[in-house]
Formats: structure tokens, C-alpha cells, sequence
């Protein structure tokens, strides 16, 4: 204790009491099992029972738990770990609302791509779907050299650019909202790998262009160099839409974590990452990224994948799946052409932040995660 002089008698057992109380929870802060489980209880609370007015007060502290954690919370400033500061999470116009993936077989038929993808959405539509996800280029088979043949000039209008159009056309009839996969997209002398985000009034609510490029080269296993003819893209994309706010990747995107990162930052409630992961990754690291993202983030993860066609000369891995935000896999598939419908309750990510508040924890004194993009608007 603090005091300079013996306590009165009459002060004595609040004395021993408080003494007793604070040893306990110096001593459980010390024990291993609080240092190294997440079961912690909370400590019951100190009240006090009596005023006691004595020449020699004692002076008063705070609990011992109380004061460290206090000055945890300042010194760290968990505010500071992102720059611009992040945003609060946004009001989404929907609390619960169906999503559906639609796991399409792809050929060398453009026309028949096309045609398949709309009745796929259409089916989703009558499942009840709101959001309709597709998968990474689905209108083309996933080669280098079929990019270029394949790809569409969005800007030049409906007959160069028919899976666009599709793609419109069904948002707004059916009107739902469509996160369209991705397409080749020829824009001037460059080629992309494009996702456009379609609302249900059919207009494009946003156009991501695939930032990573998925070059890589295993030896054994699998050589791909999408650099040989697309060009990577310059703009994370995140778009407000009908059911919520919405970050966009594709594929390989979702392998660079301060991406997800971003755009939990900018308040996205669901990253949608249409991907074509290969035989070789798709086994280790399909699942595992998909649920380290939505874990770190506290928010949803859903992938589409194409199905897989043993007979391709690029071999996807399937597994669609939609994840929640505490990293557990809500709906997911196997291999073959499918279409997932599930249940997203935006309700939960509150709730999980609530349980485990890592915004509050970060450490801005020691790591920072720059949005570029939106400091450079704010000057």
C-alpha cells in the first residue's frame, strides 16, 4: 500500500480488503494460462462501500488492470495505423441479403460462354440471389495467347464489347447486382484483366483492371506469365452498391494482404475475388488466403472460380467459397460447374469487431498501412 502512516482501526479491514483484491489481480495477470489463452474473465469490479474520512487518507489509485490498460490504449494509438485514418464502417442498405457464385465451365466458344453465363445468372436470380459473383474469365479460356483474341473494347459500345453487354442487360432486368467475374478487356495498345461491378439498374458502378499479375514459375508444376500480355492495373477498386460496400481483386490480387487491408480501411463490408487458382496453389493456399483475409479483416470473403477442365491447357482448381468474418467457410463446393447461394448477415460484423477489437489494438506507434490513393485526394 501507498499510505506514510498506520492506518486507523476503524479503516483497517477496507484496507485489507482493497490489498487482497489487488494482489489477486496482479498475481492473474502473471499466471501463464492469462498470458497464453484468450479465455480471460473480467474482473469482478471494486466498489466502494464506504466513505471513511481520516486525518491520514490514504491516497487513491486506480485497480492495477485499469491503469495498464489505460495506458496501453494512449501510447499505442491504434488511430495511427492507417493513413488517411480509417473510415467508420458504413450503414449498408442491407443487413442480410443472398449471394450466389456461379462456378461456370469455360470453352473456346465465346458466343456459347456468353449464352451459358446469362443462364446461369438467370437461375441464380430465381434462386433468390441479390449479389451474383462470376468467375475470373469466363468468356475465354485462361491462356496468354487467348487473351488477345478474346478480349473486348468496352468503351466502343455493344458489338465490341458482348459479354459487357450481357452483363448489363441481365443486372437490369433481373435487377440484381453483378460483380462480373472478369473479362479481357483491350483498352487503346494495353490489355487488362477486368472486373465490372453492375448495379440493378444495369449502369457499371466500377471497373477494376487486375493489379498483380500472375507471373510465376515453379519448376515441375506450373509456369503462367500473365505480363507477356496483359498490363497490370493502376487503382484498387471499392464500390457502393445495392448490398453493401464493396472491395474488388482478382485472383492473384488476393495474395497481397495490404490490399484487403485498404479496402477494410475505406469500410468495405465483402471483398470479392474472382479467381482461377491452379492444381498446384489451389490445394494449399485457395481456402487458407480466403479465410486470413476475412479473419485479418473482420469482414466477408467470397471467391468464383470456373470449373475444372481436365482437358484445358490451364487447369483451375474450383472451390468456390464464401467466407464469414471470424475466418469461417459459410458455403463452399467442390470441382464441377455449380452455383453456390448463400446467406451473407452484415449483423456480424459488428459483433465479431465487438468480440475481438483489433482496430483498437493496432500499433500506430510501430506500423503504419498508407492508402495512397486517398491521401493524395485529400491534398
Amino acid at each position: 500500500m501507498l499510505c506514510h502512516t498506520s492506518p486507523p482501526p476503524n479503516l483497517q479491514p477496507h484496507l485489507d480488503n482493497r490489498f487482497h483484491n489487488e494482489m489477486r489481480i496482479a498475481l492473474s495477470l502473471l499466471r501463464p494460462s492469462a498470458l497464453l489463452t484468450s479465455s480471460i474473465q473480467p474482473f469482478p469490479r471494486i466498489t466502494k462501500t464506504k466513505t471513511f474520512t481520516t486525518p491520514n487518507p490514504c491516497p487513491v489509485r486506480l485497480p492495477l488492470h485499469r491503469l495498464r490498460f489505460t495506458t496501453m490504449a494512449s501510447a499505442y494509438k491504434p488511430e495511427a495505423a492507417r493513413v488517411p485514418p480509417a473510415v467508420e464502417l458504413p450503414t449498408p442498405p442491407v443487413t442480410n441479403f443472398m449471394i450466389a457464385l456461379c462456378q461456370l465451365s469455360v470453352t473456346s466458344d465465346k458466343p456459347r460462354n456468353i449464352r451459358h453465363a446469362r443462364k446461369a445468372i438467370e437461375e441464380a436470380a430465381r434462386k433468390g440471389a441479390q449479389l451474383i459473383v462470376l468467375p475470373e474469365v469466363w468468356n475465354s479460356p485462361y491462356l496468354s495467347d487467348s487473351f488477345p483474341v478474346y478480349a473486348e473494347d468496352i468503351e466502343a459500345g455493344v458489338d465490341a464489347a458482348p459479354s459487357f453487354s450481357m452483363l448489363s442487360e441481365a443486372a437490369k432486368q433481373l435487377k440484381v447486382t453483378i460483380v462480373g467475374g472478369s473479362i479481357p478487356e483491350r483498352c487503346g495498345d494495353h490489355l487488362y484483366n477486368t472486373c465490372c461491378v453492375f448495379g440493378t439498374d444495369g449502369q457499371l458502378m466500377g471497373k477494376h483492371q487486375k493489379i498483380h499479375l500472375f507471373d510465376i514459375d515453379i519448376p515441375g508444376k506450373i509456369t503462367f506469365m500473365e505480363s507477356k500480355t496483359l498490363t497490370g492495373g493502376q487503382t484498387p477498386t471499392i464500390v457502393d452498391t445495392e448490398v453493401g460496400r464493396i472491395g474488388i481483386g482478382i485472383c492473384y490480387d488476393i495474395r497481397f494482404q495490404e490490399l484487403a487491408m485498404l479496402y477494410a480501411a475505406r469500410g468495405a463490408h465483402l471483398l470479392c475475388y474472382p479467381g482461377a487458382f491452379n492444381m498446384t496453389t489451389g490445394p494449399l493456399h485457395w481456402e487458407l488466403l480466403q479465410r486470413a483475409r476475412a479473419a485479418d479483416n473482420q469482414l466477408y470473403v467470397a471467391t468464383c472460380s470456373p470449373a475444372r477442365d481436365t482437358s484445358a491447357g490451364y487447369i483451375a482448381w474450383g472451390h468456390s467459397t464464401v467466407v464469414g468474418p471470424f475466418g469461417e467457410v459459410l458455403a463452399t463446393t467442390e470441382h464441377e460447374e455449380t452455383i453456390i447461394v448463400t446467406e451473407i448477415d452484415y449483423s456480424l460484423l459488428e459483433q465479431r469487431r465487438t468480440h475481438l477489437p483489433l482496430g483498437k489494438q493496432r500499433r500506430g506507434d510501430l506500423y503504419q498501412l498508407v492508402d495512397v490513393q486517398r491521401l493524395s485526394s485529400q491534398k
